[in-house]
Order: C-alpha cells, then sequence, then structure tokens
C-alpha cells in the first residue's frame, strides 16, 4: 500500500469505522470523492447501503452540496434509518469549491435537524466531514 493509499485508509478509520459496520450512503452522485468511498467499505468490508436500502445503520454518509435543498431537511431525512447513538458525517465540498456549504450554514441547521456537530475533518483534496450526533435528551 502507497503512502497516499495508507492515509485515506486512516481518513477512514479515523472517521471511526470498523469492520462489521452498517453504513448508509446518501447523496451519492459522480462527484463524490471514489477513493474516500471506496476506503470505506474496505474498513467496514462489505459495500455501503444505498438510499433505497431500509435496514438499520450504524452510521450515515451524506454528500451535501449547496444546490441540494434545505440541509435541515436533509439531516432530519437522514437519520430515518440511523440506529440510536449513530453518527452522521455530513460531506461537503471544501471552501472554494462549487457546491461549498459553510460552516456557519452547518451549525445552524444541526440544531433544528436535533443534531449538534462533535467535530470536522478534512478527508479528502475535496471534500470535508463534519461529524453530527443526536443530541442527548434532558
Amino acid at each position: 500500500m502507497g503512502d497516499a493509499e495508507s492515509a485515506q485508509v486512516n481518513v477512514a478509520s479515523k472517521m471511526g469505522f470498523k469492520s462489521g459496520d452498517i453504513v448508509q450512503e446518501l447523496g451519492y452522485d459522480d462527484d463524490i470523492d471514489f477513493d474516500l468511498r471506496d476506503d470505506l467499505e474496505d474498513i467496514i468490508d462489505s459495500e455501503l447501503l444505498t438510499e433505497e436500502d431500509h435496514d438499520v445503520a450504524d452510521a450515515v454518509i451524506l454528500w451535501w452540496r449547496a444546490e441540494d435543498g434545505d440541509l435541515v431537511d436533509g439531516l432530519v431525512d437522514s437519520q430515518t434509518t440511523l440506529d440510536e447513538g449513530g453518527p452522521i458525517w455530513l460531506l461537503t465540498p471544501k471552501a472554494g469549491r462549487a457546491g461549498h456549504v459553510s460552516p456557519a450554514d452547518i451549525q445552524e441547521a444541526a440544531p433544528t435537524a436535533g443534531l449538534h456537530v462533535t467535530k470536522t475533518e478534512g478527508v479528502s483534496s475535496e471534500w470535508a466531514a463534519t461529524r453530527l450526533v443526536a443530541r442527548r435528551k434532558n
């Protein structure tokens, strides 16, 4: 494995994924980072669930661009099959790229969708990932 491949796999594992995880992918299109996607599948040892799958998922990968519509709606919809306590990794184009979503927009949308931001990672040259989890109930 070359340094670039190793770094990519490390990013996938740094996102908290492990073998056996069931991960649903939403927002798939031809502009996604296919290397990151492949590495995620390598880490979990299976294919990602699609938007048509209704299995309960341990985590969700949501590829989102500014033109995809209302982010709150997208975040709410992404929780439909998500297991309680599972993270949503919101992948958005980095600043300066077409479809960029500002961190302020994510911070504003998350609470309305019942989520909060826990961390942000640069996961590829084109995409940033924001980890969101459900807010704890008092």
